[in-house]
């Protein structure tokens, strides 16, 4: 990395990156069946910040120089984290879940096709996201190493649990440490994951890759309190969903629990801890640093 770094030129390249593994890894709208794979593509390659494949490559590109079997590990975890996000976010849209219409400033997939075919998107997008990992050439057990971290941040335990507390706490008071356990489940596990899949394509040692996880925990926490401002405080053009969907469905957030300047406050301290946990990488980890500042301060 050059001693000026050029967070905007990086993120412009990493996105790009970002889009053409995407179109590769991802079978073809051609590939039988049609609608299925169309639908797939659909959900994830509608847009979006891309932050968790930013992540990745962010904390790849640590250690060592990098060399081609790196990246290559580097493009699958990427898109198979995406794919991860976006079978979520399909999932979570539906009339059972959220029931929302709009997502990424599109019609959600069940609107732009039906609730089974959204239902199935999902499913096979989840599926997809392991086979990418699997198939991906290199060392077996980073590839290894890569599928354990990426089904434990998606599962009961990760996730999906954490969308299962969120559903069960509808209309119930929580209080903070349960606000906070939910969130690291629901949203944090899986921006955790992307680091930490960065950090293993990177072959970090296991003091490196705890101040990832420092890292990680942080940003994943600040992240969740920014979307609970933003859903209370911005329309749907900043958001490219529904706003206000939380409140009106009588979800604890921190909004909610805090108000709106506690949560604004706890926003930045949790984006100057990630900071500082990056400290003994030096000038490798500045986007990390960055993209802590570009989730903190989205929709300003």
């Amino acid at each position: 990395m050059s001693s000026v770094f050029q967070f905007q030129e990086w993120i412009t390249s990493h996105s790009e990156r970002t889009e053409r593994a995407l179109d590769r890894l991802l079978d073809s709208a051609q590939t039988t069946p049609h609608r299925l794979h169309e639908a797939m593509r659909y959900a994830a390659q509608g847009g979006g910040k891309r932050i968790r494949p930013l992540l990745v490559y962010a904390a790849g590109q640590l250690g060592d120089k990098t060399d081609a079997a790196r990246a290559e590990s580097l493009d699958a975890a990427a898109v198979a984290i995406e794919c991860i996000h976006a079978y979520s976010l399909v999932h979570d849209d539906l009339p059972c879940m959220d029931d929302d219409d709009l997502r990424r400033g599109r019609p959600t997939v069940h609107k732009a096709y039906d609730e089974a075919t959204a239902l199935l998107v999902g499913d096979a997008l989840q599926t997809r996201a392991f086979e990418i990992l699997a198939n991906a050439s290199g060392d077996a057990q980073v590839r290894l190493k890569m599928i354990a971290a990426l089904a434990a941040a998606s599962g009961s335990r990760g996730m999906a649990g954490g969308q299962a507390i969120d559903l069960e706490s509808v209309g119930k008071t929580l209080d903070l440490s349960g606000l906070q356990q939910m969130h690291a489940m629901k949203t944090g596990a899986l921006l955790s994951c992307a680091v930490e899949l960065g950090g293993i394509a990177a072959h970090l040692n296991a003091a490196q890759m705890a101040c990832l996880e420092n890292y990680s925990k942080s940003l994943g926490l600040a992240f969740q309190i920014v979307d609970d401002v933003l859903d209370a405080t911005a329309d749907s053009q900043t958001l490219g969903k529904t706003p206000g969907k939380d409140a009106a469905a009588n979800k604890p957030t921190y909004v909610t629990l805090m108000g709106l300047d506690y949560a604004q406050k706890q926003a930045k301290e949790l984006q100057e801890l990630a900071i500082a946990s990056l400290d003994s990488f030096g000038a490798q980890a500045q986007a990390l640093k960055d993209l802590a500042l570009l989730v903190v301060n989205r929709g300003k």
